[in-house]
């Protein structure tokens, strides 16, 4: 007997269901939110940052074979202060 009752309520559950969704006019449409228009507009705008920063992160500052020289000179640079410092360590006796 449950079985039965259970069954029942269930075919009419859905028999309601389907009416409501067959119903013309059952549901209004809903109305447009006013704040919609500018939060598409701020999405766009952020859109718009963030593939520019996007570019600007993807392009290389010095291109590889500037780079090699820009190491070579900074080499040399440091070579040189360091014979510096070591003559001034030295001081004028040692020559």
């Amino acid at each position: 007997m449950r079985a039965r009752t259970a069954w029942l309520a269930g075919a009419a559950g859905a028999a309601i269901a389907a009416y409501r969704k067959l119903r013309p006019g059952s549901a209004p449409a809903p109305a447009e939110d006013p704040r919609a228009e500018e939060l598409r507009r701020r999405l766009d705008e952020s859109r718009t940052v963030v593939e520019e920063q996007h570019e600007e992160a993807a392009s290389p500052e010095t291109p590889v074979d500037e780079a090699d020289a820009a190491v070579e000179d900074r080499r040399q640079a440091v070579h040189e202060r360091a014979r510096a410092a070591t003559e001034e360590m030295s001081g004028p006796d040692a020559e």
